[in-house]
């Protein structure tokens, strides 16, 4: 593991789309899915999960649903980031113990956090907002990964263009309208050097206090 600062990871990290077979050490692995768990969600929901796809057929089954796309047949791990629209109906017993385990939450706010964060839920859903929301979750998680991976010298793409439908096949969610896919993300050594192709001057992609007029 290097010593990389966190604004290093973001500067330097590049999508890689072509990676060496090697394989990813159990460790880092293990990094990188708890730092990915770490990531903050909207009422500490926790409404995403990650699936680790590191089998041959999983990855061919990726292959299939990314449209024959090199990195599921190439990298040695694929995760997939599952969003959880409705897991605020679920008991969150355990979120809450943990938080006052913690210290982090006394019961009185415990009990306020539970009702207000039950009756945001429920606004979403009227809204058809639940699934939006639990993608969002999932991108942070997915954005911790990528930085977490560079800093242990591994390279990442996070994956657009693949079927929903035949993703969800491959990692047992097949007919479930209760999660949904929020992002594919290879990992592993990269087999090619990409350079940053660079970015708007900020003054293109940055306003202060209000979006310009057209």
């Amino acid at each position: 593991m290097t010593s990389m600062s966190v604004a290093d990871a973001i500067r330097t990290r590049r999508t890689v789309r072509h990676y060496r077979p090697d394989p990813v050490p159990a460790e880092a692995l293990d990094t990188l899915i708890e730092l990915a768990m770490e990531a903050p969600s909207s009422w500490n929901l926790q409404d995403r999960s990650l699936v680790v796809v590191t089998d041959t057929a999983g990855r061919e089954g990726l292959t299939r649903a990314t449209g024959g796309q090199p990195q599921p047949a190439e990298a040695p791990v694929m995760l997939v980031f599952v969003a959880e629209p409705h897991a605020w109906r679920a008991d969150r017993s355990d979120i809450f113990e943990l938080a006052r385990g913690n210290q982090a939450w006394s019961e009185e706010f415990t009990a306020g956090f539970a009702a207000a964060s039950t009756e945001f839920q429920q606004g979403l859903a009227e809204r058809g907002l639940l699934r939006e929301y639990a993608v969002k979750d999932a991108m942070i998680a997915a954005s911790y990964v990528m930085l977490a991976a560079t800093e242990l010298g591994l390279a990442t793409a996070p994956m657009n263009g693949w079927d929903e439908d035949e993703v969800k096949k491959v990692i047992g969610l097949d007919g479930r309208d209760d999660a949904a896919v929020a992002l594919l993300m290879s990992v592993g050594y990269a087999a090619e050097s990409r350079r940053h192709p660079g970015r708007r001057p900020l003054g293109r992609t940055v306003f202060h206090g209000a979006y310009p007029a057209r």
